[in-house]
């Protein structure tokens, strides 16, 4: 925690608590919380923005991480650049809670690969690229976590799962579901975050078996994978925020009706195009 948090905390409580006991509880300097008094008559450019943050996470349960609060803030007409929003929720810890877990898995690390993606995200053809990612949708059993693969042709959901768990066999199974369904050559590239799923040596071991070439983003980088973002957060907003959900299997359903809906009869603004269309016409 950052020692500006721990002075704002330390001055909000200071009618209950004495300062030198939090000030040694917080391990800062009296002599620093002093002088963070004295500029707090300095008025902090971001504490609005950061107070729609706070109101955001409060109304979320802290799930968002800054995209999707980027997201929520466009919607009450206020329009920031996504790292300002980033910038923010750091300063002030208004981090999610949620997506923040699987980068506790560190130590279990074991294969990195280059960015090929590199923010290059034109395919000319169906299986060249294609992205990957893991949500969750919030239901009243718990959490189900979904795992895609988008292909960047056409942006189509290649393949999904989905399980109550986010585990290295829910990312396995997502592979061999479009393996099944898609003809792969080594020149598909497969692009992903730097989760322990995808760092594991059973996913190197089954894209070696299928001639896939892993992708990945660098650390702290997400914009590569933006577009497995993007998916997630079409289908939130057009779908699952619409519903209350009961429980895992409604929530199945719902997901798979919507994936049928988007690959087959959505269309796209920017091809005029649904998914399955542009897909057929490069067969043709």
């Amino acid at each position: 925690m950052k020692p500006s948090i721990k002075y704002q905390i330390i001055f909000k409580h200071k009618d209950k608590y004495s300062i030198n006991s939090m000030c040694k509880f917080f391990e800062v300097s009296r002599s620093g919380y002093y002088a963070f008094l004295k500029r707090m008559d300095i008025p902090d450019r971001d504490l609005p923005l950061a107070e729609k943050i706070r109101e955001c996470q409060e109304e979320s349960h802290r799930t968002y991480g800054y995209r999707r609060v980027h997201i929520w803030l466009e919607r009450q007409g206020i329009y920031r650049n996504p790292k300002t929003v980033l910038r923010v929720m750091q300063k002030y810890n208004l981090l999610s809670v949620v997506r923040r877990k699987k980068f506790h898995y560190c130590s279990q690390y074991l294969h990195r690969y280059p960015n090929l993606l590199n923010r290059e995200f034109n395919a000319e053809r169906p299986n060249q690229k294609w992205v990957t990612d893991i949500s969750y949708i919030k239901t009243a059993q718990g959490f189900l976590y979904l795992s895609i693969i988008r292909d960047l042709y056409d942006n189509s959901i290649v393949a999904y799962k989905m399980d109550k768990e986010q585990s290295i066999k829910l990312v396995l199974d997502t592979i061999k579901a479009a393996k099944r369904k898609e003809k792969i050559t080594a020149e598909v590239q497969l692009h992903s975050d730097q989760g322990f799923q995808y760092t594991s040596q059973a996913y190197f071991n089954l894209t070696q078996s299928y001639g896939i070439t892993p992708s990945m983003s660098r650390r702290g980088n997400p914009y590569d994978n933006a577009l497995a973002e993007n998916f997630f957060s079409i289908l939130k907003t057009e779908c699952i925020h619409r519903v209350k959900l009961s429980g895992y299997d409604e929530a199945r359903l719902i997901i798979s009706e919507y994936i049928n809906f988007y690959n087959n009869y959505r269309i796209q603004t920017k091809t005029k195009l649904t998914p399955l269309e542009k897909r057929n016409q490069f067969v043709a």
